[in-house]
């Protein structure tokens, strides 16, 4: 991860601290007393459990480290400091396919908390750069695998 500011949400922020939490005060542990038991198997060289105990220590270790960067990096977009008629971080929008007549409900979001299943998209993806700072009425383009895609921002909430 670059040394870039990180957009997040009010929310975002939380969930971020949130989740640095548990994985101080839960996760390690539970993986500390893993190893601790894995070690009384015997020998460590031929023991699995022992192995796989290490390698989720590493992952939750490099977990808290990337959170606690992104945490470092964080630049919270409220609704304070932000165009109210303009897509923002945080911002519901829905937009209408031109080519294909569909509407859709997108909530951008700062890159550390997109969901495509949740339609939370990211800031930094394409059509998350496309919607950012467009207003109701707009129609914005955005490059896809299948080519452009022409929407129009139909509501902002």
């Amino acid at each position: 991860m670059s040394d870039k500011e990180l957009l997040v949400s009010e929310e975002g922020l939380k969930k971020l601290e949130s989740e640095l939490e548990y994985l101080k005060t839960v996760r390690r542990h539970e993986v500390s007393e893993r190893i601790k038991t894995a070690r009384e198997f015997g020998d460590i060289s031929e023991n699995s459990e022992y192995e796989d105990a290490k390698n989720e220590q590493a992952f939750v270790e490099g977990r808290i480290q990337t959170i606690e960067k992104m945490l470092r990096q964080a630049k919270v977009v409220t609704s304070e400091n932000v165009d109210p008629n303009a897509v923002h971080i945080g911002s519901v929008v829905r937009v209408k396919d031109l080519d294909e007549g569909f509407e859709e409900d997108y909530t951008l979001v700062g890159a550390a908390e997109a969901d495509p299943n949740k339609n939370h998209i990211s800031n930094e993806s394409p059509v998350g750069k496309a919607l950012l700072g467009a207003k109701i009425g707009e129609v914005v383009e955005v490059s896809a695998p299948v080519g452009k895609i022409r929407m129009q921002v139909m509501k902002i909430s």
